[in-house]
């Protein structure tokens, strides 16, 4: 036992031999580091960067594909609408047993596109007919009676002058003559009476046969065989009032709304270029029709109607397209095109045909008004007040004031 005691005394660690650490020293380290971070927020603090964040962007001249606008003086967004389409519908109420149209079938004006029951008022027809030859069965037993009569009478004017009859006979014969001939007239007016409810009945039951107003094309279709149609509402029934609606292809147009700013730069026979949103690389002629002459309070917009040069079975109703309102004139040969250059939307503030751009020199910015020309795709046309290499800031621009120390950022 003793031996294993004294081994386990030599492997024990006598920590009465290891030195205190030295409070004093930990102070002084401490120190040094909060004295290294007070420096490098001194350092930050002399050297932050001054003045508002900007982004800048320069000035471009316009050519290349701002040349494809160089007679662009305005852009704009609209729709292709017809200007003739008719919903069509029945004149009387009736159920309908046939139906000639589908969507995308081409019609002619006049062609029957759907029948209607006429089984009511064909009886109404043949009970007018009948009536109308009874009146003139009547009106012709009354005209062999009248004849009859007036001879009598002249029969009786004969023997008065014999006196073989008095005038009292002779004035009977003549009431007789009287009497039949107001009764013929008045069998005369029953006949054209019932000449016109037959001339009616004939009429609706040609109403019973719907016809195209026009040639066009059918977009929708509205009811079907079996179906009750109507040309007033029902409230919400089952009875139909429309059969289909006709578009006429020839009479499509495209109507934009224009911000009432800018209204000044379209007039009635300007020429226009088109782009349908389908077709991008296709350019369509077109020219104005007109300006509308109101304006939308809310929008703040003007309509303008464009006539399209070209027909196209590729331009249906309610397409999207965007145009672009040409200058007058192109620029005679051997002329100097007209100065501008182009700018980001962003970097313009637009006030109608002016807008105020702020341009960067150095660390501060100069605001300055300059004149604009075709807006449109992200980027203005400035004509007048810049020079192309000029840097302008971009972005926020209510943020900035005209003499503003500035910080470009990338």
């Amino acid at each position: 036992m003793d031996e294993k005691s004294a081994l386990l005394n030599q492997l024990r660690i006598d920590r009465s031999k290891v030195p205190a650490p030295s409070g004093g020293r930990g102070i002084w380290i401490g120190a040094a580091v909060a004295s290294l971070v007070l420096g490098g927020i001194t350092a930050w603090w002399w050297t932050r960067p001054d003045g508002v964040p900007v982004h800048v962007v320069s000035a471009q001249a316009s050519g290349g594909e701002g040349a494809a606008a160089a007679g662009s003086i305005l852009d704009a967004s609209g729709y292709v609408v017809a200007r003739r389409q008719a919903t069509v519908a029945s004149k009387i109420t009736a159920k309908m047993v046939e139906l000639d149209i589908e969507e995308g079938d081409h019609v002619k004006a006049g062609q029957v596109i759907a029948k209607l029951d006429d089984t009511n008022i064909r009886a109404t027809l043949n009970q007018a007919g009948a009536q109308l030859d009874y009146a003139k069965a009547s009106l012709t037993e009354t005209q062999v009676n009248l004849t009859n009569a007036e001879r009598d009478y002249e029969r009786q004017k004969s023997l008065l002058q014999k006196h073989f009859v008095s005038q009292a006979a002779v004035d009977n014969a003549q009431t007789s003559v009287d009497a039949l001939r107001a009764q013929l007239a008045t069998q005369h007016s029953n006949v054209d009476v019932v000449a016109r409810a037959m001339s009616v009945a004939e009429r609706n039951l040609d109403d019973t046969i719907v016809r195209a107003p026009f040639s066009g094309v059918v977009t929708v279709k509205a009811a079907q065989p079996g179906e009750m149609v109507s040309p007033i509402s029902a409230g919400g029934g089952f009875t139909r009032t429309g059969i289909g609606t006709i578009v006429d292809m020839d009479s499509l147009e495209i109507q934009v709304d224009v911000n009432e700013n800018f209204i000044n730069r379209v007039q009635a026979g300007q020429q226009v270029a088109a782009k349908l949103n389908a077709y991008p690389d296709w350019q369509i002629p077109a020219h104005v029709i007109a300006v509308i002459p109101t304006a939308d309070r809310s929008k703040g917009t003007v309509t303008v109607r464009i006539a399209l040069e070209r027909k196209d079975a590729r331009i249906l109703p309610e397409m999207g397209v965007r145009v672009s309102f040409l200058a007058d004139s192109a620029p005679e040969a051997g002329s100097k095109p007209a100065s501008g250059v182009s700018l980001p939307s962003n970097a313009v503030a637009i006030s109608g045909a002016t807008g105020t751009v702020f341009v960067v020199h150095g660390d501060h910015i100069e605001r300055r008004a300059v004149r604009l020309g075709a807006a449109g795709g992200g980027s203005v046309t400035v004509l007048s007040g810049m020079s192309a290499g000029e840097r302008v800031a971009d972005g926020d621009l209510t943020q900035l004031k005209d003499g503003a120390k500035i910080r470009v950022v990338q």
